[in-house]
């Protein structure tokens, strides 16, 4: 077996574990509200990597050598704001897309008002599964580390983070955009949960400061590449891979990396600053082949790792 094929099935297999970690904070879906229920759960087993709980794992266990408890309710934290930003973007008002992931999108299947409500649920469940991770402790100095990582997941979520990029990726939507302004959207819509995953991990491992200044540095160049990956893929990747139809940006009029700089020298970015990214991991104490292999498979076409 290659050592492609390796790392394939060892991806594939910590993607189930995080899958059944997640899937023990979702609802269940009873009571008079319980459309909202499925809903959220419909939109949280769409599919995908999960690669942001995957990120916020690796770098814990590249500090500690293991996952520490606190640690799991963060990771489906992260992936429950994350797919309430994919439910958002889908609606009418904002991409207007009715897939995902191969599947109708949420507001498709239960309409554009219970989509609205999803996106805004699943966002607040995260906060309240993320605050379960102050019951895995007593010590002080571990009660410290989740009330910091309490403060990073709101911060990278919201109008300095996520919501801020896509708040201005709202307002410049159908013209073009320059391309300073498109590095802030990237840099806050997809890398702030990016950076927020892997300084979370870090954190909560008990990281020294200056770890953590690497840690955010390079998980921003890791978001970058993310987004510029995912450009193309809108361009090459078939819909069996993005789980939406070919060419959504075009048919979009979104302005992106593919668009501003062209589709080789997007390839070309994507493995410069994944090198830039695997230069600042070195930099870090410990070691984890894992997390270095899954930086490393951005720039592999071939593995086409759906991003979102």
């Amino acid at each position: 077996m290659s050592d492609k094929e390796t790392f394939k099935q060892e991806l594939d297999a910590r993607t189930a574990e995080i899958e059944q970690l997640i899937g023990t904070y979702l609802p269940e879906e009873t009571g008079h509200q319980k459309t909202i229920f499925e809903a959220m759960n419909y939109s949280m087993k769409a599919g995908g990597k999960r690669l942001r709980p995957m990120l916020m794992q690796e770098m814990c266990r590249l500090f500690t050598g293991t996952l520490l408890e606190a640690v799991i309710p963060f990771m489906a934290a992260v992936e429950m704001i994350h797919t309430s930003s994919l439910v958002h973007d889908d609606l009418p008002c904002m991409d207007d897309d009715m897939m995902r992931r191969g599947k109708a999108s949420t507001w498709a299947e239960y309409g554009e008002d219970i989509g609205v409500l999803t996106g805004d649920a699943l966002m607040m469940y995260a906060f309240e599964t993320a605050a379960n991770a102050f019951e895995t402790s007593i010590d002080p100095d571990e009660l410290s580390r989740i009330g910091r990582a309490m403060g990073i997941l709101a911060r990278k979520t919201g109008v300095y983070g996520m919501i801020g990029g896509q708040t201005v990726d709202v307002e410049l939507a159908g013209g073009p955009i320059p391309g300073d302004k498109l590095e802030f959207i990237y840099r806050l819509k997809t890398g702030a949960l990016i950076e927020a995953s892997m300084l979370i991990g870090a954190v909560l491992g008990g990281a020294a400061e200056e770890d953590c200044k690497i840690v955010e540095s390079l998980a921003a160049k890791i978001g970058m590449a993310f987004q510029i990956q995912d450009d193309i893929l809108d361009v090459t990747g078939s819909q069996d891979v993005t789980g939406k139809p070919s060419g959504s940006d075009e048919k979009n009029k979104k302005t992106t990396y593919v668009t501003l700089e062209g589709l080789e020298k997007a390839k070309k970015d994507v493995e410069q600053i994944s090198t830039e990214a695997i230069e600042e991991l070195n930099k870090l104490p410990g070691n984890n082949d894992f997390l270095e292999q899954l930086i490393r498979a951005l720039v592999e076409v071939r593995l086409e790792i759906p991003l979102l």
